[in-house]
């Protein structure tokens, strides 16, 4: 046990380093903006991406402490609204920061930074245009396997408040640079169950524990190290249990230490390695009004029907460029 403790520490460590690089600029313009972006330990490609408005240049004290609760939702859900939550008990112990790194803030770590500028827009899982408050109750009742809050609480004003403040500084109608989740190359053969294990037992395992049950510090109503099946984790019908989108989040994010521009696997890792989580046990949750029209469903949405003749099983773990291909002719 003091081995594996050990190396949870290393890990945290290396996580939250943070390392500067030298920048060669082509423009005394460019020398200036690298300097800047040097002094505050990043590189100039970085400086180009969507950065959080400060919560600290909110004026307005009332606002103010409803965007600072806003994000310590974000950050601590299960305190609030986990099982045990002090607020109200409806969710699964996972904290919105699970899934939407640093508070939603880390560049292609699933941020906030697109939400305030896009919202509200149509989506084809509803087949209606959503707010921020039904986009936020999909993922307490998916992500978080729990149920909705009500539109008018405190703890959901405060969430909008939040990502819509962080936000606030992308023009309405535009993608942030570095927002959401980078894009990742697609296999030429299905994604594979069995090599995911090997990757699992190698690299995650670890923090995520055997069968996939997390990691608590103590008697905490939170997880340092979430699960990522059983019991405790999302149901499938969360964005997390479609396996293009694991795995784009596990490649620019996990292990530990991982980023963007720096992946610790490989992009046959990440496939695999999603496949394999996704073939666990999940909590299941019906869905009769997902997809109102099949045709919209994304190529590795995991259940049928689908307006196609591909099986269930190559669109859940591909290959894809068929599919994509057929979705395109028609």
């Amino acid at each position: 046990m003091k081995g594996l403790e050990k190396k949870r520490m290393l890990r945290v460590v290396v996580f939250a380093g943070i390392y500067g690089a030298l920048v060669h600029c082509s423009s005394k313009e460019d020398a200036a903006v690298g300097i800047a972006a040097e002094e505050h330990g990043e590189t100039l490609a970085e400086a180009a991406y969507w950065r959080p408005v400060p919560i600290s240049d909110i004026q307005d004290s009332a606002h103010k402490a409803l965007v600072e609760y806003g994000k310590d939702l974000i950050t601590r859900t299960a305190y609030y609204l986990g099982p045990q939550g002090t607020v109200r008990k409806m969710s699964n112990g996972l904290n919105c920061q699970n899934c939407h790194l640093d508070a939603g803030t880390r560049i292609f770590g699933n941020n906030y930074g697109s939400v305030a500028s896009l919202y509200p827009k149509y989506r084809g899982r509803s087949g209606e245009v959503e707010d921020i408050y039904k986009r936020v109750n999909d993922c307490f009742e998916r992500s978080l396997n729990g149920k909705t809050l009500d539109t008018n609480s405190t703890e959901m004003q405060a969430i909008a408040a939040y990502i819509t403040h962080i936000g606030s500084n992308v023009p309405k109608g535009t993608k942030a640079e570095g927002s959401g989740l980078k894009e990742i190359a697609l296999l030429d053969r299905p994604a594979d169950p069995e090599r995911g294990k090997l990757v699992y037992d190698l690299k995650c395992v670890i923090c995520h524990q055997a069968n996939g049950e997390g990691f608590r510090i103590g008697d905490s109503p939170t997880y340092l190290y979430p699960p990522v099946w059983g019991d405790n984790s999302y149901n499938n019908a969360a964005g997390l249990y479609r396996v293009s989108t694991f795995a784009k989040y596990v490649l620019y994010n996990m292990p530990l230490g991982a980023t963007h521009d720096a992946p610790q696997l490989t992009i046959e890792e990440a496939w695999d390695l999603a496949a394999y989580v996704n073939s666990q046990a999940h909590p299941h949750k019906e869905t009769p009004n997902d997809w109102p029209d099949i045709a919209k469903k994304p190529m590795d949405h995991p259940r049928g029907p689908f307006a196609d003749t591909f099986s269930e099983e190559q669109h859940k773990f591909g290959p894809y460029q068929e599919i994509i291909a057929a979705k395109a002719s028609h």
